[in-house]
């Protein structure tokens, strides 16, 4: 309205320009409010530098009460595995107590209950913590999932129940609580209804290929609890531990084998013991990690076999978790301690079958020999770019994320404000030829390569690497092109350069944008016509704006 009133000779085509970027902004702030509200993880909620959100803050359903505990849901930690250690004692007990026979379809949808009153009752013992009710899902499908890791019953109450369990300092964005048993052993996570859903739709076919192949790298699901307490459902899922306490992690990664926005943060680097992503890797250890032939042949044909696996499950989005022992450093650091040199080191004693990352990659086949855990701790034997010797532990995780609804908006939305091939959410074969590739290619590589050539790993990591470089430099390009456009300059010369340029620009886009149109379902297809719509619409505006500059003397720098 100033303008209009001022009388300018171009106020007209000024307001007009601020309407259109304005309802564009206004369009971009409503999609990413609408991310938001149907998927809160998108939302950048940042932990405090202790790794603990501070008080009154929450990621997702994790938070902290008043006097510094860590509640999820608003049930204080302690409460939660002194209920958890409790219903497992009861449940699995009195499994025990039952014959044992062959799984049925219909155990893998049994749910049991049980109440578990303060003051206690006839089944169930006197406790300090608020009435809660504990259900098993599906009892004897997961007394299937033990035994075939040769876990004991005894074995199993006493890692989760005889001893408390520790919370982990650093759980991570995903709002989860984690609870690791003290022996290594087990490792208990909060999990969402959805995924919990989704781990009981899985059973069967998790079942089978379980029984067709024992040895993968994919999460071993040992049960699935539900704590029912102040009106809320903390549902609960014990798995093997991954990276052992007794080892130290120098380097810990998350690789997801995308790009966009797969750099950890500056909070997460204060840490004490940070978890980097796919692009701190690739600038960390460019030459990647060199596995002798038999051993990186046995990885290589453990995640083909686990990522088709994922596939055939429609699961998307998961991460290799890769944990980085280094051995010369850990030796040059028990020298500055003034250790013995003698000193035993620690074993990663795992009581389950195939839990360790060797045993994980069907390694003491392929290397013709029983594997010396004392010397590998139960990792697989690797050596960086500068030659030190170093130890591996890996395992798929967060595979209980399926390609529904709520992931195809997030990749929709990404993908038309970013390369949709770069960011972590994509359909699930995709994702798998990504991911399987990334690992076989940039992670993990054969030693041989490197001793016939040290500059064969570096070039063929540099070529990996030029696609991203080649789509730096056309950014950079037009980037310049326009800003050579909003320079005051009248010579219509470059000006038409310039614009040639762009819609050279726009082309490849909107080639883009229509095979991304075309794919998809018959909802996908009307949410994907209205944001080509806008996109087209903002595509015309420019179009409008860069004519009138031609035909007018109004200076380009305002365009």
């Amino acid at each position: 309205v100033p303008l209009l009133l001022s009388g300018h000779p171009h106020s007209h085509a000024l307001v007009f320009d601020s309407v259109i970027a304005s309802c564009w902004t206004a369009v971009s702030v409503l999609g990413i409010h609408l991310c938001d509200r149907v998927h809160p993880f998108i939302s950048c909620q940042m932990p405090s530098s202790s790794g603990q959100p501070g008080q009154g803050k929450k990621i997702g359903h994790r938070g902290v009460d008043a006097s510094g505990e860590t509640t999820y849901k608003k049930t204080t930690s302690s409460a939660l595995k002194g209920a958890i250690q409790l219903g497992i004692g009861y449940t699995v007990g009195n499994l025990s107590s039952k014959p044992e026979r062959d799984v049925l379809m219909q155990d893998f949808y049994v749910v049991e209950s049980i109440f578990f009153p303060s003051e206690g009752s006839n089944l169930t013992p006197a406790h300090h913590f608020p009435d809660f009710r504990f259900k098993t899902y599906a009892p004897v499908a997961f007394r299937y999932f033990r035994e075939l890791f040769g876990i004991r019953p005894d074995d199993y109450l006493y890692s989760l129940c005889n001893e408390p369990l520790i919370e982990l300092s650093n759980p991570g964005a995903s709002g989860s609580v984690f609870y690791l048993t003290k022996d290594d052993e087990f490792i208990i996570k909060t999990v969402m209804h959805k995924e919990a859903e989704f781990l009981q739709k899985l059973l069967p076919g998790y079942y089978m290929n379980l029984n067709q192949n024992p040895r993968t790298l994919l999460p071993k699901f040992f049960g699935l609890y539900c704590v029912q307490s102040g009106g809320k459902n903390i549902r609960v899922v014990v798995m093997n531990n991954v990276l052992p306490r007794v080892v130290r992690m120098h380097l810990k990664y998350d690789l997801k084998g995308s790009t966009y926005k797969r750099r950890a943060s500056k909070k997460e680097r204060e840490k004490a013991r940070p978890t980097f992503k796919d692009l701190d890797f690739m600038q960390d250890i460019s030459d990647g990690l060199m596995l002798d032939q038999d051993t990186y042949n046995a990885l290589v044909k453990t995640l083909q076999r686990d990522c088709l696996v994922l596939e055939s499950f429609k699961i998307m989005d998961y991460s290799l978790l890769l944990g980085v022992h280094n051995m010369d450093q850990a030796e040059r650091e028990r020298q500055m301690e003034g250790s013995q040199g003698d000193e035993k080191r620690p074993v990663a004693q795992q009581k389950a079958l195939y839990s360790t990352a060797m045993e994980s990659i069907q390694g003491g086949a392929a290397c013709g020999g029983a594997i010396d855990t004392e010397d590998t701790m139960g990792g697989i034997p690797a050596v960086n770019g500068r030659g030190e010797r170093l130890l591996l532990y890996i395992g798929i995780i967060d595979i209980l994320q399926s390609y529904r609804l709520i992931k195809k908006l997030e990749h929709s939305w990404k993908a038309l404000v970013h390369d949709g091939d770069t960011v972590s959410v994509h359909r699930p074969g995709f994702y798998a030829d990504r991911f399987y590739k990334f690992m076989s290619n940039n992670v993990f590589k054969k030693s041989s390569c490197k001793f016939r050539s040290r500059h064969c790993l570096t070039w063929s990591h540099r070529s990996n690497r030029a696609g991203f470089n080649n789509n730096n430099n056309r950014t950079q390009e037009s980037n310049a092109g326009l800003l050579s456009f909003l320079v005051p300059n009248r010579d219509r010369g470059i000006r038409y350069r310039v614009y040639e340029r762009i819609q050279t620009l726009r082309k490849s886009s909107l080639r883009r944008s229509l095979a991304w149109l075309i794919s998809g379902s018959a909802l996908e297809y009307i949410i994907k016509f209205l944001l080509f719509f806008l996109f087209v619409l903002h595509l015309f505006c420019l179009d409008l704006v860069i004519v009138w500059s031609f035909f007018s003397d109004f200076d380009p720098v305002w365009c």
